[in-house]
């Protein structure tokens, strides 16, 4: 177990020294999810781990902003559940032990904003991570991305909003999954690791029950051609992120 220093040291969170942790995935993902507008907003998080995305969401996003984060391992709510008490969100943030796919746990139709990171390989696909917890996070050992693409679609409101962060080579697959639940595509961008390297993931914004019309933002470079860290890329981790 680890206790980290995550956002320049806004958030203090403990990890699991094997498993899913903070990565530069979760950063964009977070700083990728615009508020919707009106005074009270209702997100929920699929897969929330140690509860990273949900906690900097709620930093992010002052007032009446609630997150729930679900997450079917119990032994990383117990952490999300510290992480929250730890950095005084508590009272914005909470966390729920279930399955994706079980449709009891949460009320349809109710959500005006959903974030996942989902896991990037199908089931049965891939090399399997020896380590369980990382296995369901990044090989999908217990859901599909049309498991999230389903859930998706039942949690958010008519007009809600879809955040996501998934691999560039599974984009046709992704964007298939969504479109087939009513889930359309209207901002996407691609990162890519530096300038001339082709774009190994990819942020997406969907709307339930959305029309035609897709923005395709501007490319975001990880590192420049010295290998630095681009100023845009560092921008995901300030307050305002990328939006």
């Amino acid at each position: 177990m680890t206790h980290d220093d995550i956002l320049y040291g806004r958030l203090r969170l403990w990890q699991p020294e094997e498993g899913p942790r903070v990565s530069m995935d979760t950063v964009l993902l977070a700083s990728w999810v615009r508020r919707p507008s009106g005074r009270r907003a209702s997100f929920v998080e699929l897969g929330a781990a140690t509860g990273a995305v949900s906690l900097m969401l709620a930093l992010r996003f002052s007032g009446n902003f609630r997150i729930v984060g679900l997450e079917i391992q119990p032994d990383l709510v117990a952490l999300a559940e510290r992480n929250g008490r730890e950095n005084g969100l508590e009272d914005r943030v909470s966390f729920l032990c279930g399955d994706l796919r079980d449709t009891s746990l949460l009320p349809s139709d109710a959500f005006d904003g959903l974030v996942v990171n989902p896991p990037y390989e199908e089931p049965g696909r891939g090399r399997t991570s020896p380590v369980e917890a990382r296995s369901i996070a990044r090989q999908g050992s217990r859901c599909s991305v049309a498991d999230v693409a389903a859930a998706s679609a039942r949690l958010l409101k008519g007009r809600g909003r879809f955040f996501a962060v998934f691999r560039t080579d599974r984009m046709a697959a992704f964007i298939g999954a969504v479109l087939r639940r009513g889930l359309v595509p209207k901002r996407l961008r691609l990162i890519h690791p530096r300038p001339l390297k082709p774009s190994n993931l990819f942020l997406i914004e969907c709307v339930k029950g959305g029309g035609e019309g897709l923005l395709v933002e501007r490319p975001l470079f990880v590192h420049d051609e010295e290998g630095n860290y681009t100023p845009e890329l560092l921008r995901a981790y300030e307050p305002e992120g990328l939006n």
